[in-house]
C-alpha cells in the first residue's frame, strides 16, 4: 500500500496507541515503532511525518531510552509528546531538570497562536499534564509556543527545522482542541494530503491479496465474531471461490453460538464448514489453570483443526486470520511488553503446515474494521456483533475448565446479554460479558447456606479497544441482571460488577 504514513517511536508511554488512534481519525495511516528503530529503516518508511511518544523516565539518566540524534537531520517533520518534548529539548543541547512543582492532570495553559500546532485555535485552554521534569533551558533555534503558571515551555517549535513538541497529551480528549492540534501537525506541518480511507484501504487491500494468493486455495478461521466476519468478505471479494472458511466450535462458545454462526453464513456464498471439536479442545485443556498456557494451547490446537480439514479439502496454500492491530500490539512489538499472547499472534505453534498465514486485518484497529465491515457490505448484526476473544469462555473462566462451569458460564452471560439488549444499552456498552471466578463464598437460599461461585460482570466503554472505560449501567439493570442469574443458573450465589478502567486493567481477565 501506498498511504502517506507517520511514525510513531514508541519509548513507554502509557498512550501510545491512543496517539496512533487519533493520527488515524484525522484520516492519515500511522505505524507503531519502537524507538530504536534504525535510520536507515526510517528512510525507507519515508513518512511524512514522526511522533515521539510519552515514557516513563528522565531522559537525563543514563538508562533513559533516547534514539538516535541524527533522526533530526533527515528533514522530517517530528512531533515531541510528553517525554518526547524533552527527549527532543535533551538531545539537541536544552536543558530538562526536576523542578519544585510536577504538574498532572488538567492544568489551564496560555498558548501562542502564531504557531502552526496552534493555528485558529483559542490562546487560552485546558491540558492534561503528566510530568515530573521540564524544559528548563530551550535548544538553539526554539522559542516556547505555550506555558503555564508552573512550567515554562509548555509546547515549544524550530519552524525552520520543523521540529516541534508539546508537554501536555493533546491526544486525551482532557485536553481541549488537543485532536485539532494533532490535526494542525500533519496537516499544516507535515503536509498530509489525508488519504486514509476504508475505502482506500479495502481497494488496496484486496487487490494485494489477489496478487499474493494468485491462483492458490485460502483456508480461513472463523469465529463468527467481527474480525474474522470482516476478513472472511475482504477474502471472499479478492479470491471468492478460492476461499473456504472454517468455523471450528471448540465448545467454549456463548450459548447457541455455534448455531447461530453457521446460521449466518450458510446461504452466504462463501464456501463454509463447522467442525465440531469441543471434546478435542476441553481433553487438552484439563487441568490447566494458567491464562497463558490456556491461550497458548488453544492456538495450537487451533491450527492442527485447521490443518486436518485443509488435508480433507485438499492443497491449501494460505491460512487467513482476523488479527487486528491492538492484537499485535499486546502480543508485544519490538521491546514493547507482552501483555497477553493472542491466540492468533503470540499464541501459534512455530511450525504450521501452509505457505504463508494471511492477516488482512492486522494494520486495523477495532472501529475501522467494523468500517471496513460496512464498506464491504457486510451485515450490520454481524459489524456491531459483541467482541469475543478467540479462545473463547476460556479465559472467562478463571481457572482449570470442566464442563458444568463451561454451562454455567453460557448460562449467565446469556442473561447478561439479554437484559443489557432489553435495557436499549447494547450499543452503548461496546463490550460485556460474565466471568466466572474461582472463587467460591457462603450464601443462604431457601433459608439453607450454599457455598457457590462468585459471577463478576464486566462492561466497558471504548473506541480503539486500547483504553477503556468501565460502563456506568444503571442500577436497576445490574438488579435485574443480578436475580435473574441467582435465580436462573445454579451454582452461583454471589454476583459483582467490575469498576475497573484499562489501563489499569484489561478488558478480559485472562
Amino acid at each position: 500500500m501506498t498511504h502517506e504514513t507517520v511514525l510513531i517511536l514508541d519509548f513507554g508511554g502509557q498512550y501510545n496507541q491512543l496517539i496512533a488512534r487519533r493520527i488515524r481519525e484525522c484520516s492519515v495511516y500511522c505505524e507503531v515503532h519502537p524507538y530504536t528503530l534504525p535510520l536507515e529503516k526510517i528512510k525507507e518508511i519515508n513518512p511524512i511525518g514522526i511522533v515521539f511518544t510519552g515514557g516513563p523516565n528522565s531522559v537525563y539518566l543514563d538508562e533513559s531510552l533516547k534514539c538516535d540524534p541524527k533522526l533530526f537531520e533527515l528533514g522530517i517533520p517530528v512531533l515531541g509528546i510528553c517525554y518526547g518534548i524533552q527527549l527532543m529539548a535533551h538531545l539537541l543541547g536544552g536543558q530538562v531538570k526536576t523542578p519544585n512543582t510536577r504538574e498532572y492532570g488538567k492544568t489551564h495553559t496560555q498558548f501562542d497562536t502564531r504557531c502552526l500546532l496552534f493555528r485558529d485555535l483559542p490562546s487560552e485552554g485546558i491540558t492534561w499534564m503528566s510530568h515530573t521534569d521540564y524544559i528548563s533551558t530551550l535548544p538553539e533555534g526554539f522559542t516556547s509556543t505555550a506555558h503555564t503558571a508552573a512550567c515554562p515551555t509548555a509546547a515549544m517549535e524550530d519552524p525552520a527545522r520543523k521540529l516541534y513538541g508539546l508537554q501536555f497529551h493533546p491526544e486525551v480528549l482532557h485536553t481541549e482542541n488537543g485532536i485539532q492540534m494533532l490535526h494542525n501537525f500533519l496537516y499544516l506541518v507535515c503536509g498530509a494530503k489525508g488519504d486514509w480511507t476504508m475505502g482506500d484501504y479495502a481497494k488496496s487491500a484486496i487487490a494485494s491479496i489477489r496478487e499474493k494468493v494468485g491462483d492458490g486455495k485460502v483456508l480461513l478461521a472463523l469465529s463468527g465474531g467481527v474480525d474474522s466476519s470482516v476478513a472472511a468478505a475482504l477474502l471472499a471479494k479478492a479470491v471468492g471461490s478460492q476461499l473456504t472458511c472454517i468455523f471450528v466450535d471448540h465448545g467454549l462458545m456463548r450459548k447457541n453460538e455455534g448455531d447461530e454462526v453457521e446460521a449466518a453464513f450458510a446461504n452466504s456464498g462463501i464456501n463454509f464448514v463447522r467442525v465440531n471439536a469441543g471434546d478435542r479442545f476441553l481433553a487438552k485443556l484439563a487441568g490447566v489453570s494458567d491464562p497463558e498456557s490456556k491461550r497458548k494451547i488453544i492456538g495450537e490446537e487451533f491450527i492442527r483443526v485447521f490443518e486436518d480439514e485443509a488435508k480433507k479439502i485438499g492443497r491449501v496454500d494460505y491460512l487467513v486470520q482476523g488479527t487486528i492491530y491492538p492484537d499485535v500490539i499486546e502480543s508485544g512489538v519490538g521491546d514493547a511488553a507482552v501483555i497477553k499472547s493472542h491466540h492468533n499472534v503470540g499464541g501459534l505453534p512455530d511450525y504450521v503446515d501452509f505457505k504463508e498465514i494471511i492477516e488482512p486485518l492486522r494494520l486495523l484497529f477495532k472501529d475501522e474494521v467494523r468500517a471496513l465491515g460496512l464498506e464491504l457490505g457486510l451485515a450490520d448484526y454481524l459489524v456491531w456483533r459483541q467482541p469475543f476473544p478467540g479462545p473463547g469462555l476460556a479465559i472467562r473462566i478463571i481457572g482449570e475448565i470442566t464442563r458444568e462451569k463451561i454451562s454455567i458460564l453460557q448460562d449467565a452471560d446469556f442473561i447478561f446479554r439479554e437484559e443489557i439488549a432489553k435495557a436499549g444499552l447494547d450499543r452503548d456498552i461496546h463490550q460485556y460479558f460474565a466471568v466466572l471466578t474461582s472463587m467460591r463464598s457462603v450464601g443462604v437460599m431457601g433459608d439453607g447456606r450454599t457455598y457457590d461461585y462468585t459471577l463478576a460482570l464486566r462492561g466497558v466503554t471504548t473506541t480503539d479497544f486500547m483504553t477503556a472505560d468501565w460502563a456506568r449501567i444503571p442500577y436497576d439493570v445490574l438488579e435485574r441482571v443480578s436475580n435473574r442469574i441467582v435465580n436462573e443458573v445454579g451454582g452461583i450465589n454471589r454476583i459483582v460488577y467490575d469498576v475497573t478502567s484499562k489501563p489499569p486493567a484489561t478488558i478480559e481477565w485472562e
